[in-house]
């Protein structure tokens, strides 16, 4: 309702947010997901709707005939709604409510549990309920965009399947026509989009859900959406170019900003030797320094000394002038925030004068074990001024990377420069093939065993598995990874290599996947894609500090719904059908 609908005679549904009694005019705030209306109860003419109005309480459900007027001078400009009102003709309650364990209100600082318990009311908040408006508009051009503008075939997937269980846990479902045998619920649909490609199916989409049985984070639910595509006879330059205009479709919707194009690239190598992770939040500088080459036998700090000796190596975090980062912040905060990384300590040297040589001085524990000619080189390299301030980390560099990560970003924000409202995209590419898991002392897929290396480094299988680059990209946003892909395997016998780098036999290959090696040999093109977390773009999109508020009914960090109250035992009837008997703990 706007001004130009004065004079409307109009019928109007909703939930009572609020009502108030001034001076025997009765006013309601009339509530729906589009917004508030105020409606306007005189105790003449309409007596019987003026009696009505009277006992309502919050949250009933009423419907209301009447006309639309202007509030006047009363005009509230907080609402879009705010210059007009519904003169009330006719009221009648459609549903009484008792009273809400919380307010159905913005800003609510209500214990989280509780909101999840009763989340049909949690639902109603409009800051809530605004995410799952956008959720569904970004569904709309999303199909639209890949399916009418880019030829796109919008196909499903299984959600019973075969488990493959090569990396996350798999959700497993008994079969009660089939005794001792159980289906898995899909990681991603990986095997059959690739098995679209082979049909001939040349452009697949799919908005889907997948299953991972792990352990949760803010950014993790055990059940989440999935933008997915692959496409055939593509490079890796054409699956990012379409993926880069569906970015910038959406933020210019969604949020009126204008992404420039194309998004800016950066080797896996390149991410890890600057930021110390392959998602950097590059809204900010704060580059990290390998000093390993400078610093080893030239100085004298005792740490470094047994770290070099370790086969380890230092890297450096040069941060500006600041008064916000403060000697507790050494001493305590930033060992803390690097602790759960591997990190035995940070230290640290703070940027004074200059000296009688000229040389910017430094104090802290570093600076006794610093020559005057290295301090001095360093400070050149890491752009030190006086007041400035220099984190070390020492240690493997698995350690020191994700230690300093860490640190990047709590000092990015501790110093104001995330900006909110700055959007910062980033392909990263060139990830390794395998990474070696110590513990299993076998090589592991860097994505999954569907990548596939780089063509020229394909002969490195018989010889050199870590040497290898795969042609897999990740899709990264603020610091977040949004989702990544790669250019599949479509060779038999590359695949093959693969799985047996992987420590597959052949016999454990056919095993798990010999539906998708059998497929392989029967003409199948180069194809490649990838997939985006639907849930954490929406996360972004909406301001969000938890998937939690863009998933209608999410499951708490236990994987439980307070709401229903599952998972939850069965009785033993339904065991017996399954053919299974549950183990008492």
């Amino acid at each position: 309702m706007r001004a130009t609908d004065i004079g409307t005679p109009v019928a109007v549904y909703g939930w009572v947010q609020s009502y108030r009694d001034h001076g025997g005019v009765v006013f309601i705030d009339l509530r729906d997901r589009t917004g508030l209306l105020q409606l306007r109860c005189e105790p003449t003419p309409h007596a019987a709707a003026h009696a009505i109005a009277n006992t309502v309480r919050v949250e009933w459900v009423v419907a209301a005939i009447g006309t639309v007027i202007s509030r006047g001078n009363n005009a509230n400009p907080k609402l879009p709604t705010g210059t007009v009102e519904v003169a009330v003709e006719a009221l009648e309650v459609l549903s009484e409510a008792l009273t809400p364990p919380f307010e159905i209100k913005d800003g609510l600082e209500t214990n989280e549990n509780l909101r999840l318990q009763h989340r049909y009311l949690d639902l109603r908040r409009p800051e809530l309920s605004r995410n799952f408006v956008l959720r569904s508009e970004a569904m709309q051009w999303t199909r639209q965009y890949f399916t009418a503008e880019h030829g796109f075939l919008e196909l499903e997937t299984p959600i019973l399947m075969k488990s493959t269980p090569e990396g996350a846990r798999d959700y497993l479902v008994p079969s009660r026509v089939h005794p001792s045998s159980f289906y898995a619920l899909p990681q991603s649909p990986q095997t059959f989009k690739q098995l679209f490609m082979v049909s001939g199916m040349d452009r697949y989409l799919q908005i889907c859900r997948c299953f991972r049985d792990e352990d949760l984070r803010a950014d993790r639910q055990p059940e989440f959406t999935q933008l997915d595509l692959e496409m055939s006879f593509v490079t890796q330059e054409d699956i990012e170019a379409v993926l880069e205009g569906w970015v910038a479709l959406i933020w210019q919707r969604a949020l009126g900003v204008e992404v420039k194009l194309p998004l800016r690239r950066m080797t896996y190598a390149d991410a890890m030797d600057q930021y110390g992770c392959d998602k950097p939040d590059l809204r900010f500088g704060l580059p990290l320094h390998d000093l390993t080459a400078r610093l080893r036998g030239r100085v004298e700090f005792r740490v470094f000394v047994d770290v070099f000796d370790a086969g380890g190596i230092v890297k450096a975090l040069p941060l500006p002038p600041s008064d916000l980062i403060t000697r507790k912040d050494l001493d305590k905060t930033f060992p803390a925030e690097a602790a759960p990384f591997g990190a035995k300590g940070v230290a640290w040297a703070r940027v004074g004068a200059a000296g009688p040589g000229g040389v910017l001085e430094w104090s802290g524990p570093v600076a006794k074990g610093v020559s005057e000619a290295l301090r001095a080189e360093l400070n050149e390299v890491l752009g030190l001024v006086e007041g400035g301030l220099v984190l070390f980390v020492a240690d493997k560099p698995a350690v020191v990377n994700a230690s300093l990560a860490r640190l990047r970003l709590v000092c990015g924000e501790r110093l104001g420069k995330m900006d909110p409202k700055a959007w910062s995209f980033l392909w990263v590419t060139d990830f390794p093939m395998f990474e070696w898991d110590e513990g299993a002392k076998r090589w592991g897929a860097m994505h999954h065993p569907f990548t596939s290396p780089r063509a020229d480094h394909i002969g490195l299988l018989d010889t050199d598995p870590g040497a290898i680059l795969a042609q897999a990209y990740d899709l990264v946003c603020n610091g977040t990874e949004l989702g990544g892909g790669s250019i599949r395997i479509h060779r038999t016998d590359v695949q093959a290599k693969v799985f047996r780098t992987l420590g597959l036999s052949d016999e454990e290959a056919r095993e798990k996947f010999g539906f998708f090696l059998d497929a392989l040999q029967y003409g199948t093109p180069p194809h490649g894609g990838l997939a985006i977390g639907f849930d954490r773009l929406l996360m972004l999109l909406c301001g969000a500090h938890s998937l939690r508020d863009v998933i209608a009914f999410p499951k708490t960090q236990k994987a439980t719904c307070l709401m229903s109250e599952s998972p939850n035992t069965v009785d033993e009837r339904q065991w017996a059908e399954l053919h299974i008997a549950p183990r008492r703990v």
